[in-house]
Protein backbone atom coordinates (compact mmCIF):
# COMPACT_ATOMS: atom_id res chain seq x y z
CA UNK A 1 0.00 0.00 0.00
CA UNK A 2 1.38 3.65 -0.58
CA UNK A 3 1.50 5.87 1.74
CA UNK A 4 -0.09 8.66 1.90
CA UNK A 5 1.00 12.08 0.70
CA UNK A 6 1.60 13.54 4.36
CA UNK A 7 3.43 10.92 5.61
CA UNK A 8 5.82 10.48 2.88
CA UNK A 9 9.58 12.42 2.88
CA UNK A 10 9.93 13.41 -0.99
CA UNK A 11 13.90 14.05 -0.27
CA UNK A 12 14.04 10.03 0.41
CA UNK A 13 16.58 7.92 -2.10
CA UNK A 14 15.84 4.62 -0.95
CA UNK A 15 14.83 0.78 -2.64
CA UNK A 16 11.85 1.92 -4.58
CA UNK A 17 9.42 -0.68 -2.61
CA UNK A 18 5.92 0.84 -2.89
CA UNK A 19 6.44 2.57 0.74
CA UNK A 20 9.47 3.95 -0.38
CA UNK A 21 7.51 5.70 -3.84
CA UNK A 22 6.64 9.46 -4.19
CA UNK A 23 3.02 9.35 -3.71
CA UNK A 24 -0.49 11.63 -3.76
CA UNK A 25 -2.36 9.68 -2.47
CA UNK A 26 -4.71 11.30 -0.22
CA UNK A 27 -3.47 15.09 -0.83
CA UNK A 28 -6.12 16.16 -3.26
CA UNK A 29 -8.92 13.73 -1.43
CA UNK A 30 -10.10 10.24 -2.03
CA UNK A 31 -12.22 10.74 -4.81
CA UNK A 32 -9.55 13.75 -6.95
CA UNK A 33 -8.91 12.60 -10.96
CA UNK A 34 -7.09 15.54 -11.34
CA UNK A 35 -3.90 14.39 -9.39
CA UNK A 36 -1.02 17.34 -10.54
CA UNK A 37 -3.32 19.17 -11.99
CA UNK A 38 -4.48 20.48 -8.69
CA UNK A 39 -0.83 22.04 -8.51
CA UNK A 40 -2.21 24.66 -11.39
CA UNK A 41 -3.46 27.14 -9.92
CA UNK A 42 -4.63 30.62 -11.13
CA UNK A 43 -0.90 32.09 -10.56
CA UNK A 44 0.66 29.16 -12.49
CA UNK A 45 -2.21 29.42 -15.34
CA UNK A 46 -1.17 33.51 -15.45
CA UNK A 47 2.73 32.77 -15.79
CA UNK A 48 2.19 30.95 -18.21
CA UNK A 49 -0.28 33.36 -20.49
CA UNK A 50 2.34 35.66 -19.46
CA UNK A 51 4.85 33.87 -22.24
CA UNK A 52 2.55 34.64 -24.84
CA UNK A 53 3.72 37.62 -26.20
CA UNK A 54 4.48 37.28 -30.04
CA UNK A 55 1.60 34.96 -30.85
CA UNK A 56 3.73 32.47 -32.10
CA UNK A 57 2.32 28.69 -31.62
CA UNK A 58 3.52 25.35 -32.41
CA UNK A 59 2.07 22.06 -32.49
CA UNK A 60 3.48 18.96 -30.30
CA UNK A 61 1.77 16.41 -31.80
CA UNK A 62 3.24 14.32 -34.64
CA UNK A 63 1.11 13.72 -37.81
CA UNK A 64 -0.93 10.82 -38.63
CA UNK A 65 -1.97 8.75 -41.91
CA UNK A 66 -5.09 6.59 -41.35
CA UNK A 67 -5.10 3.23 -42.58
CA UNK A 68 -8.22 2.64 -44.70
CA UNK A 69 -10.77 0.65 -43.17
CA UNK A 70 -12.09 -1.15 -45.89
CA UNK A 71 -11.91 -5.41 -44.74
CA UNK A 72 -12.85 -4.44 -40.89
CA UNK A 73 -11.15 -2.87 -37.98
CA UNK A 74 -8.47 -4.58 -36.24
CA UNK A 75 -6.28 -4.29 -33.37
CA UNK A 76 -2.77 -2.27 -34.38
CA UNK A 77 -0.07 -4.95 -33.32
CA UNK A 78 3.18 -3.33 -34.40
CA UNK A 79 4.48 0.38 -34.02
CA UNK A 80 4.44 0.60 -38.04
CA UNK A 81 0.26 0.06 -38.11
CA UNK A 82 -1.19 3.45 -37.96
CA UNK A 83 -3.19 4.34 -34.96
CA UNK A 84 -6.11 5.36 -37.11
CA UNK A 85 -8.53 3.40 -39.17
CA UNK A 86 -10.89 5.36 -41.36
CA UNK A 87 -13.72 5.08 -43.40
CA UNK A 88 -15.08 7.43 -45.92
CA UNK A 89 -19.07 7.72 -46.33
CA UNK A 90 -20.39 10.06 -49.09
CA UNK A 91 -23.70 11.47 -48.43
CA UNK A 92 -26.00 11.11 -50.96
CA UNK A 93 -25.74 10.00 -54.79
CA UNK A 94 -24.58 12.40 -56.09
CA UNK A 95 -22.97 13.06 -52.53
CA UNK A 96 -23.26 16.69 -51.98
CA UNK A 97 -21.14 16.28 -48.66
CA UNK A 98 -18.79 13.74 -47.37
CA UNK A 99 -18.15 12.30 -43.54
CA UNK A 100 -16.17 9.57 -42.32
CA UNK A 101 -16.08 7.18 -39.28
CA UNK A 102 -12.72 6.71 -37.69
CA UNK A 103 -11.38 3.36 -35.19
CA UNK A 104 -8.68 5.20 -33.02
CA UNK A 105 -5.87 3.46 -30.79
CA UNK A 106 -5.70 6.17 -28.17
CA UNK A 107 -2.49 4.41 -26.16
CA UNK A 108 -0.33 3.74 -29.16
CA UNK A 109 3.53 4.85 -29.60
CA UNK A 110 2.91 6.87 -33.05
CA UNK A 111 0.35 9.04 -31.88
CA UNK A 112 0.73 11.94 -29.77
CA UNK A 113 -2.07 11.04 -26.60
CA UNK A 114 -2.80 12.11 -23.18
CA UNK A 115 -2.30 9.33 -20.54
CA UNK A 116 -5.31 9.84 -17.98
CA UNK A 117 -4.99 8.63 -14.21
CA UNK A 118 -7.23 5.37 -14.61
CA UNK A 119 -4.45 4.31 -17.67
CA UNK A 120 -1.95 1.86 -15.46
CA UNK A 121 -2.45 0.45 -12.44
CA UNK A 122 -0.36 -0.78 -9.02
CA UNK A 123 -1.22 -3.04 -7.07
CA UNK A 124 -4.61 -3.73 -8.30
CA UNK A 125 -5.08 0.26 -7.74
CA UNK A 126 -5.38 3.66 -9.67
CA UNK A 127 -4.73 6.85 -8.39
CA UNK A 128 -5.54 8.10 -5.66
CA UNK A 129 -5.48 4.37 -4.46
CA UNK A 130 -9.11 3.39 -5.75
CA UNK A 131 -9.30 -0.67 -6.94
CA UNK A 132 -9.10 -1.15 -10.61
CA UNK A 133 -12.23 -3.34 -10.71
CA UNK A 134 -14.57 0.12 -9.55
CA UNK A 135 -12.44 2.72 -11.51
CA UNK A 136 -12.06 0.92 -14.80
CA UNK A 137 -14.74 -1.29 -16.47
CA UNK A 138 -15.52 -3.26 -19.76
CA UNK A 139 -18.18 -0.09 -20.28
CA UNK A 140 -15.69 2.57 -20.31
CA UNK A 141 -13.40 4.50 -17.16
CA UNK A 142 -15.72 5.30 -14.24
CA UNK A 143 -13.05 7.33 -12.27
CA UNK A 144 -9.81 8.44 -13.42
CA UNK A 145 -10.83 9.28 -17.14
CA UNK A 146 -10.49 11.91 -19.25
CA UNK A 147 -13.06 13.31 -18.55
CA UNK A 148 -11.52 15.28 -15.36
CA UNK A 149 -9.80 17.51 -18.04
CA UNK A 150 -12.80 18.80 -19.59
CA UNK A 151 -12.14 22.30 -19.01
CA UNK A 152 -8.35 21.68 -20.50
CA UNK A 153 -5.31 22.23 -19.58
CA UNK A 154 -3.22 25.67 -19.69
CA UNK A 155 -0.11 26.37 -17.54
CA UNK A 156 3.47 27.40 -18.10
CA UNK A 157 5.45 25.25 -20.24
CA UNK A 158 9.10 24.71 -19.70
CA UNK A 159 11.34 22.69 -22.16
CA UNK A 160 14.34 20.91 -21.07
CA UNK A 161 16.68 19.88 -24.02
CA UNK A 162 18.54 17.38 -22.56
CA UNK A 163 19.74 16.74 -26.80
CA UNK A 164 21.16 20.08 -27.11
CA UNK A 165 24.47 18.49 -28.25
CA UNK A 166 22.72 15.85 -29.90
CA UNK A 167 20.55 12.76 -29.20
CA UNK A 168 21.24 11.24 -24.92
CA UNK A 169 23.50 7.84 -25.92
CA UNK A 170 21.35 4.48 -25.93
CA UNK A 171 20.16 2.94 -22.83
CA UNK A 172 20.70 6.90 -20.75
CA UNK A 173 18.94 6.95 -17.11
CA UNK A 174 17.59 10.70 -16.93
CA UNK A 175 18.25 12.16 -13.61
CA UNK A 176 17.72 14.99 -11.68
CA UNK A 177 21.20 15.74 -12.61
CA UNK A 178 20.33 16.31 -16.49
CA UNK A 179 16.92 18.54 -15.67
CA UNK A 180 18.95 20.97 -13.50
CA UNK A 181 21.68 21.01 -15.67
CA UNK A 182 19.40 21.94 -18.83
CA UNK A 183 18.23 24.31 -16.22
CA UNK A 184 21.16 25.92 -15.96
CA UNK A 185 22.40 26.22 -19.18
CA UNK A 186 19.33 27.38 -20.90
CA UNK A 187 18.85 29.92 -17.61
CA UNK A 188 15.13 28.86 -16.63
CA UNK A 189 13.97 27.25 -13.51
CA UNK A 190 10.50 24.65 -13.08
CA UNK A 191 8.55 26.19 -10.76
CA UNK A 192 5.19 24.19 -9.05
CA UNK A 193 2.36 24.04 -11.43
CA UNK A 194 4.59 23.90 -14.67
CA UNK A 195 4.57 21.62 -17.38
CA UNK A 196 7.27 19.63 -17.99
CA UNK A 197 8.63 19.07 -21.73
CA UNK A 198 11.64 16.91 -22.57
CA UNK A 199 13.69 16.38 -25.38
CA UNK A 200 16.31 13.40 -25.71
CA UNK A 201 16.38 13.45 -29.47
CA UNK A 202 15.45 10.14 -29.82
CA UNK A 203 12.90 9.20 -32.98
CA UNK A 204 9.49 7.51 -32.38
CA UNK A 205 10.52 4.46 -33.73
CA UNK A 206 14.16 3.36 -32.80
CA UNK A 207 16.29 0.51 -33.92
CA UNK A 208 15.19 -2.03 -31.84
CA UNK A 209 18.47 -3.53 -30.97
CA UNK A 210 19.12 -0.17 -29.11
CA UNK A 211 17.78 0.07 -25.86
CA UNK A 212 15.99 3.36 -25.41
CA UNK A 213 17.32 6.38 -22.85
CA UNK A 214 14.37 7.00 -20.81
CA UNK A 215 13.45 8.32 -17.45
CA UNK A 216 14.67 7.17 -13.65
CA UNK A 217 13.13 6.97 -10.79
CA UNK A 218 15.35 9.62 -9.64
CA UNK A 219 14.21 12.07 -12.60
CA UNK A 220 11.05 11.26 -11.17
CA UNK A 221 11.49 11.61 -7.57
CA UNK A 222 12.48 15.66 -9.37
CA UNK A 223 9.47 15.80 -10.80
CA UNK A 224 7.73 15.24 -7.72
CA UNK A 225 9.58 17.40 -5.54
CA UNK A 226 9.28 20.20 -7.73
CA UNK A 227 5.84 20.24 -8.40
CA UNK A 228 5.69 19.44 -12.15
CA UNK A 229 1.84 18.78 -13.27
CA UNK A 230 1.80 17.35 -16.30
CA UNK A 231 4.77 15.76 -18.59
CA UNK A 232 5.17 15.25 -21.98
CA UNK A 233 8.58 13.99 -24.36
CA UNK A 234 9.57 12.65 -27.10
CA UNK A 235 10.38 9.58 -25.05
CA UNK A 236 9.45 8.37 -21.61
CA UNK A 237 10.04 5.16 -19.95
CA UNK A 238 13.48 3.61 -21.64
CA UNK A 239 12.97 0.06 -23.16
CA UNK A 240 14.54 -1.89 -22.29
CA UNK A 241 14.04 -1.42 -18.00
CA UNK A 242 16.89 0.94 -17.00
CA UNK A 243 16.19 -0.61 -13.29
CA UNK A 244 14.37 -4.35 -12.80
CA UNK A 245 13.64 -3.27 -9.06
CA UNK A 246 11.50 -0.65 -10.56
CA UNK A 247 10.98 -0.56 -13.74
CA UNK A 248 8.51 1.96 -16.54
CA UNK A 249 8.78 4.49 -13.29
CA UNK A 250 6.44 7.35 -15.58
CA UNK A 251 4.26 4.80 -16.00
CA UNK A 252 4.46 2.78 -12.71
CA UNK A 253 4.87 5.17 -10.30
CA UNK A 254 4.62 8.91 -11.61
CA UNK A 255 1.05 8.00 -13.00
CA UNK A 256 -0.47 6.03 -10.74
CA UNK A 257 1.04 6.76 -7.72
CA UNK A 258 1.86 10.82 -7.81
CA UNK A 259 -1.42 11.38 -10.40
CA UNK A 260 0.48 13.07 -12.98
CA UNK A 261 -0.76 12.53 -16.53
CA UNK A 262 1.29 12.14 -18.80
CA UNK A 263 1.40 13.43 -23.03
CA UNK A 264 3.26 10.87 -24.67
CA UNK A 265 5.09 10.69 -28.23
CA UNK A 266 5.25 14.46 -28.17
CA UNK A 267 6.74 16.05 -31.03
CA UNK A 268 9.20 18.30 -29.68
CA UNK A 269 11.79 19.23 -32.41
CA UNK A 270 10.30 21.86 -33.94
CA UNK A 271 9.60 23.51 -30.16
CA UNK A 272 13.21 23.20 -29.33
CA UNK A 273 14.08 24.61 -32.63
CA UNK A 274 11.71 27.51 -31.97
CA UNK A 275 13.15 27.48 -28.44
CA UNK A 276 16.63 28.07 -29.33
CA UNK A 277 15.51 30.99 -31.72
CA UNK A 278 13.77 32.80 -29.51
CA UNK A 279 16.30 32.20 -26.51
CA UNK A 280 13.42 31.40 -24.18
CA UNK A 281 12.71 27.74 -23.23
CA UNK A 282 9.25 28.98 -21.15
CA UNK A 283 5.93 29.38 -22.99
CA UNK A 284 1.79 28.95 -23.06
CA UNK A 285 1.28 25.08 -23.03
CA UNK A 286 -2.76 24.23 -23.56
CA UNK A 287 -4.27 21.07 -24.08
CA UNK A 288 -7.66 20.34 -25.18
CA UNK A 289 -8.90 16.93 -24.59
CA UNK A 290 -12.41 16.15 -26.12
CA UNK A 291 -15.06 15.69 -23.77
CA UNK A 292 -15.51 12.06 -23.95
CA UNK A 293 -16.49 9.77 -21.21
CA UNK A 294 -14.70 6.96 -19.83
CA UNK A 295 -11.65 7.38 -21.76
CA UNK A 296 -8.20 6.18 -20.45
CA UNK A 297 -6.39 7.93 -22.76
CA UNK A 298 -7.00 9.97 -26.05
CA UNK A 299 -4.95 11.83 -28.87
CA UNK A 300 -4.08 15.31 -28.54
CA UNK A 301 -2.82 18.44 -29.76
CA UNK A 302 -0.75 20.11 -27.29
CA UNK A 303 0.28 23.71 -28.53
CA UNK A 304 2.52 26.13 -27.11
CA UNK A 305 2.77 29.78 -27.51
CA UNK A 306 5.16 32.43 -27.39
Amino acid sequence: MAVRFDAMDTQHTGTGAPEDLPSNWGRWGEDDERGTLNLITGEARARGAAEARTGRTVSLALPIRPTPLISGPFAPSTQDASPVQQMMVYVGSPAPATADVMLVTNHHPRSTHLDALGHTIRDGRVYPGRPVEEAVTPAGARHGSTAAYAAGIATRGILLDLAADGPLPSGHAVTSRDFEAAEERQGVRLESGDALVVRCGWPMTPDPDLPMPGMSLDAVRWMHRRGVSLYAGDIGDAHPALDPACPLPLHRVALPMMGLPLIDAAEVDELAAVCAELGRYAFLLTVAPPRIHGLTGVPVNPLALF
